[in-house]
């Protein structure tokens, strides 16, 4: 790695800290406005992929084949990065900001991330868990079940809080999934998130909004503000998910799905600490015990991470 990757790999870094911090605060506080779940995700998808087609006409221009606009990634890794970051990640995180708090979301969906990523690399990359990091990630679980658990009681009563909480839960593995097949599949960060955006835009985007049109699912777009629906598209789709796309990507590019994800130990504290003066949600103390026991799983974790190993070409 030469200096120049290092420093880009660290000023990636501290961007993915910063957005995926006011992520979680912008997506709570959008529950509570007129969009519903999908018509933000439909937003996000539809302005990320008009903002990323000049630049896919240009290289499309100078191309061969479909293949060597996305760097030779091919047509089903596309798709499957877009299915899997965009679609599923989309949904199920959207969707559990409606009924959890955004500190619900700030333990479980950033501090879940080392204990799915460890779990899904072990199997695809071959990736060994060592004793410390195994510590690490037992912290993580502990963390989860503090606030998860906690959730399940009221849920006798009626209470709905578990449901986001397993909600963020599938979203974090799902993003996990996404950072190490970039990994296995050897894929870069612009090209990443340009399979993305444009299979979401083919894909997601005409299909949700024939379904709005024909009232197969509902939709509030038509009722939501211009200026509202604006900042979904620029924040969602521009911010959040190309800007913080081709970031996460490149600090996993630089270093590796596991210490990407230690390196996020920030996130849950700085989020949720946010949380309860911009969004008046209380640090209970289940949430609190569950903050410093992912927290400390992911300092452990990033202790236990040795230096990156070459990965075999896959076939």
């Amino acid at each position: 790695m030469t200096p120049g990757q290092k420093w880009l790999g660290i000023g990636c870094a501290l961007a993915v800290l910063c957005i995926w911090s006011s992520f979680i605060l912008i997506a709570r506080s959008s529950a509570k406005h007129t969009l519903t779940a999908f018509d933000i995700a439909f937003v996000r998808f539809l302005f990320s992929g008009l903002a990323v087609l000049p630049l896919l006409a240009w290289r499309a221009a100078g191309a061969a084949r479909l293949g060597s606009v996305l760097e030779g990634m091919g047509l089903a890794r596309a798709l499957a990065l877009g299915s899997i970051a965009g679609v599923l990640y989309c949904g199920l995180a959207y969707n559990g900001f409606f009924f959890a708090p955004a500190t619900h979301a700030s333990v479980l969906l950033p501090g879940s991330l080392p204990l799915w990523t460890a779990l899904i690399a072990a199997m695809l990359l071959s990736e060994r868990i060592g004793p410390m990091r195994c510590v690490g990630l037992a912290f993580i679980v502990v963390g989860d079940l503090f606030v998860g658990g906690a959730s399940l009681l009221p849920a006798f009563d009626g209470g709905e809080v578990w449901k986001g909480d397993v909600l963020f839960l599938c979203a974090s593995l799902t993003w996990a999934t996404y950072a190490v097949l970039c990994r296995k599949w050897r894929i870069g960060a612009i090209a990443a998130t340009l399979a993305v955006a444009s299979s979401c835009l083919v894909t997601a985007v005409p299909v949700y909004a024939i379904g709005a049109i024909l009232g197969a699912w509902p939709s509030r777009l038509a009722d939501a503000g211009w200026s509202e629906i604006a900042f979904q598209g620029v924040y969602q789709g521009g911010v959040a998910m190309l800007i913080a796309g081709v970031a996460f990507t490149q600090v996993v590019t630089t270093f590796g799905p596991l210490r990407t994800v230690m390196i996020t130990a920030l996130v849950p504290v700085i989020s949720a600490l946010a949380a309860v003066p911009l969004l008046g949600e209380p640090l209970t103390p289940t949430v609190i015990l569950g903050l410093v026991c992912v927290t400390a799983g992911l300092l452990l974790g990033l202790r236990a991470v040795r230096p990156l190993q070459a990965v075999a070409e896959p076939a």
